[in-house]
């Protein structure tokens, strides 16, 4: 399961940062819409499967809720999912 939340979390934190670094800003400067609508799903579906992967590692890992909150906190800034996977999982 580890190993799973791994790849989702970096998937998801690469579709986030083109979906804010990328699609967000060619859509306000060019007025081309096409990228979030390409990328806003995928993105939203790895946002889905990392929330509920934490939630079952939660219990797993018997996480205290101080390192939940820092994983789920993760997923909404920028680079965050890539700091948790060097801090908690990483060997």
């Amino acid at each position: 399961m580890k190993k799973t939340f791994r790849i989702v979390s970096v998937l998801e934190g690469v579709s986030y940062l083109l979906l804010l670094f990328i699609a967000t800003p060619i859509k306000y400067i060019a007025g081309i819409d096409s990228y979030v609508k390409i990328l806003g799903m995928p993105h939203g579906l790895l946002f889905i499967g990392y929330v509920i992967l934490a939630i079952v590692l939660k219990y797993q890992l018997e996480w205290k809720s101080k390192t939940f909150v820092a994983v789920l906190a993760a997923s909404i800034i920028p680079f965050g999912t890539f700091y948790i996977d060097k801090k908690y999982f990483r060997n």
